[in-house]
């Protein structure tokens, strides 16, 4: 009885998978009308899921100036985390919301003003309603001298002015003892930063073209916060192909804070 019931136990299931082989429609010839629409309709799913990810979720970034060393080095490719601060939707004013708001100390890629089309990455030092100011190379903030362990600095390159730092004018602290403002790279201020606004430096202070240039940064430009080191090579080594050959695995990890 029982092996009765086992052999149309199997006879059964022996019918559902030829019956399901066919059912199955055989594919389209290869080069056929059918053929092109399958593929067509692969590229675009996969082009949809590429264009989700690269808008709000993850993007790339790779280190090209020295203006953040030591903390990220040329020749770095980093994993950058759009969710973390929110994401603008492509060709309109809407922004997805993020999990988190830039505090003091984050290091973040966003877009420059000072130069359309371009994504930069440096360190939130100055945050909305901050007053800042930088004495000797040393940097204040509300009223308190900072200790930077990841600020480089060369004590043997001398200070400098720049007439772009002039756009700090308008954000000064009101001082009626102060009849001309020279403001030079380790010394200006105070200033006050405004809403929706951030003074962002680079690391490599006496190397870094940052917010005490070109001014601040608007929160709606930030992209992201680096999480991951993926790849790094010397691109300044005397080696041939580079990219193979100078590799630093030793840098790839979570990126550095």
């Amino acid at each position: 009885m029982a092996r009765g019931r086992k052999a149309r136990d199997t006879i059964r299931e022996g019918s559902e998978e030829e019956g399901s082989k066919r059912k199955r429609p055989p594919p389209p010839p290869r080069f056929s009308g059918a053929w092109f629409l399958d593929w067509a309709r692969t590229l675009l799913v996969a082009a949809i899921i590429f264009f989700v990810f690269r808008s709000f979720l993850l993007a790339t970034f790779v280190i090209t100036s020295g203006s953040m060393e030591d903390t990220l080095l040329v020749g770095d490719f980093l994993l950058v985390n759009k969710m973390s601060l929110g994401s603008s939707v492509p060709l309109t004013d809407f922004r997805v919301p993020g999990y988190k708001e830039p505090k003091h100390g984050d290091i973040i890629v966003f877009r420059a003003d000072h130069s359309p089309g371009l994504d930069i990455v440096k360190r939130t030092v100055g945050l909305p309603g901050d007053t800042l100011w930088m004495e000797d190379g040393v940097l204040h903030r509300n009223g308190a001298a900072l200790e930077e362990p990841h600020a480089l600095r060369n004590r043997r390159q001398p200070d400098s002015g720049d007439p772009m730092m002039l756009w700090q004018t308008g954000y000064l602290v009101p001082d009626p003892a102060r009849e001309e403002y020279e403001p030079t790279r380790n010394n200006w201020g105070p200033i006050v930063i405004p809403a929706e606004r951030f003074f962002m430096l680079g690391d490599n202070r006496d190397s870094s073209f940052d917010s005490r240039f070109w001014g601040f940064v608007e929160r709606k430009k930030m992209r992201g916060t680096p999480i991951f080191i993926y790849y790094s090579y010397d691109r300044e080594a005397l080696r041939p192909i580079r990219f193979l050959t100078a590799m630093r695995p030793g840098r790839v990890g979570p990126s550095p804070d």
